[in-house]
């Protein structure tokens, strides 16, 4: 089955986006697929990101599905001048591996969606819209691979967090935005913005795509 317009998008426009890998079978295929959802608008296509980053500066997009593994300029340095370009980009990577060093790689350059290239179409939508709607999305077989490696320095972090900011902190992870927390726990935005940079600060992260991570490596969130 096919999801449809039944994702519930912040806005009524449609998701610009850009497929960047150096298999052109891939490319076309994920663009046909893409094609026929109506909530998707322009599509672009690149076979590497020297490619990519040129064409973003004439066509600028909501989503960037990007290869990590590509000749000429790799995922990890089109992500870093990609969000130059077009700060307002959300870049989902895409790779074969589901190896530590490639998506932590991926967080520092700004990522905040993370896919295997043999997923199945349905996580590919998922993917998009929860990006698209300022969440983070990371598969599944992502996921697993890192609960097999906790780290001791997550736990010791874990110590430092108040009881308000875990509970932030798995509000964060499953979706919320700082409005909605706020609602939710009966506080202002602003306590929860600064919750949130203390969250970040604390853990040594650089975005939510980081907190997810820390959050499951700790124990603290369930998947």
């Amino acid at each position: 089955m096919v999801f449809q317009s039944k994702f519930i998008f912040r806005t009524m426009n449609k998701i610009s986006v850009y497929i960047v890998d150096d298999h052109s079978l891939f490319r076309e295929g994920l663009k046909l697929l893409l094609s026929n959802q109506d909530y998707i608008g322009s599509i672009y296509e690149a076979e590497n990101g020297h490619q990519f980053t040129n064409g973003l500066k004439t066509n600028p997009v909501d989503i960037a599905l990007l290869d990590i593994e590509m000749p000429v300029m790799n995922g990890i340095e089109a992500a870093k001048l990609a969000r130059e370009i077009c700060p307002g980009i959300k870049i989902i990577a895409l790779s074969m591996y589901s190896d530590d060093n490639y998506y932590l790689s991926m967080i520092e350059a700004g990522a905040c969606g993370f896919l295997l290239k043999n997923s199945n179409f349905q996580e590919v939508e998922k993917a998009i819209t929860d990006v698209y709607n300022d969440k983070t999305y990371i598969s599944i077989e992502i996921l697993n691979n890192i609960l097999k490696h906790p780290t001791k320095t997550n736990n010791n972090l874990t110590e430092e967090l108040s009881d308000r900011e875990n509970e932030v902190l798995i509000l964060i992870c499953n979706g919320l935005t700082n409005a909605e927390i706020a609602d939710r726990l009966n506080l202002s935005k602003r306590t929860i913005d600064k919750h949130r940079e203390n969250l970040l600060l604390k853990t040594q992260s650089k975005n939510t795509a980081n907190l997810v991570i820390f959050a499951i490596k700790s124990g603290l969130l369930k998947i």
